[in-house]
């Protein structure tokens, strides 16, 4: 059985702050835009939603907020994971409990474990809840790296819903997709490198470029599926220059700015991350008008 949590396009969301919190104005603004846009799932609070800095009050806060304004018309995927197990767990049932439809749960980080423990790690969230689990391989973030052999074995558990692979490197991810086959799903975690995720059969795309085009990237992801593969490549080759500038710094602080440009929220990030630098600001602008996007300086 080939397991998913969703096929398509799910936004990696930004989580809008004010000086004091949260702004549920503007997150319900971002939710709109993008079910507007096509997208068939979100994640809320995942890395570019810096789910390292919210309170667990906060948390759970977003978590009720988004469910209830998703409403079921997207999957409703929730960020989890941690250095410490427990914690992964903890928050793995708490998602469940908040109404998530599955789990994206990075790999732990800092206190770096073996392959075996990464194995392990899954088990014990996976053995918590009942909803699907999506690995999250960003080693470039956590430094470690699922090889593709611990994730076939990793694939073997029950509610394994896939892997969204952001490693970066293409020869790992096709020995990957070769191994997990018929036994779970590849998403894309690099924007750069969704459509040759696409061709070689990932199942959907994890996007944060799509915080600012969602309908552009479902336009790809659409196109290549109905085998139109030379729209897509345009479409992909068209939108590289902005994906570029969405990482030009560390991730989430250029997406931040791009929508806070759009106003649809504020840019505001939480430290340590620090506000685009104005040499970036400016080349965002610019890349921004020449793909058509409206912005307000």
């Amino acid at each position: 059985m080939n397991k998913s949590i969703f096929e398509g396009v799910c936004t990696a969301m930004t989580t809008p702050f004010t000086a004091n919190g949260i702004d549920f104005d503007a997150l319900g603004r971002q939710i709109e835009f993008q079910i507007a846009g096509g997208v068939d799932a979100l994640c809320i609070l995942g890395t570019t939603g810096e789910a390292p800095t919210v309170t667990e009050e906060e948390y759970v806060k977003v978590a009720e907020f988004s469910f209830e304004k998703i409403a079921g018309r997207a999957k409703f995927i929730l960020g989890s994971g941690s250095n410490c197990t427990a914690k992964a767990v903890k928050t793995g049932v708490l998602a469940q409990k908040l109404g998530a439809d599955g789990l994206l749960v990075v790999t732990p980080y800092y206190n770096k474990c073996t392959q075996k423990g990464l194995v392990k790690y899954y088990k014990d969230v996976c053995e918590s809840v009942d909803i699907p689990v999506l690995c999250y391989n960003v080693p470039a973030r956590t430094g470690v790296n699922i090889l593709p052999e611990t994730m076939a074995e990793i694939a073997e558990i029950k509610n394994i819903g896939g892997i969204k692979e952001a490693c970066g490197n293409m020869e790992q991810i096709c020995e990957t997709a070769r191994l997990i086959n018929g036994k779970t799903s590849l998403y894309s975690g690099d924007d750069n490198l969704n459509l040759a995720m696409l061709a070689i059969g990932a199942k959907g795309l994890i996007s944060v470029v799509s915080n600012v085009v969602p309908k552009e990237v479902c336009d790809i992801y659409s196109a290549f599926k109905a085998g139109e593969t030379e729209k897509a490549a345009a479409l992909q080759e068209k939108m590289l220059p902005l994906i570029d500038v969405m990482f030009c710094e560390v991730n989430p602080i250029p997406v931040k700015k791009a929508v806070s440009l759009m106003n649809l929220a504020g840019g505001t990030v939480r430290g340590p991350l620090t506000e685009l630098e104005e040499e970036h600001t400016v080349k965002m602008i610019k890349i921004m008008k020449e793909y058509g996007i409206k912005t307000v300086e």
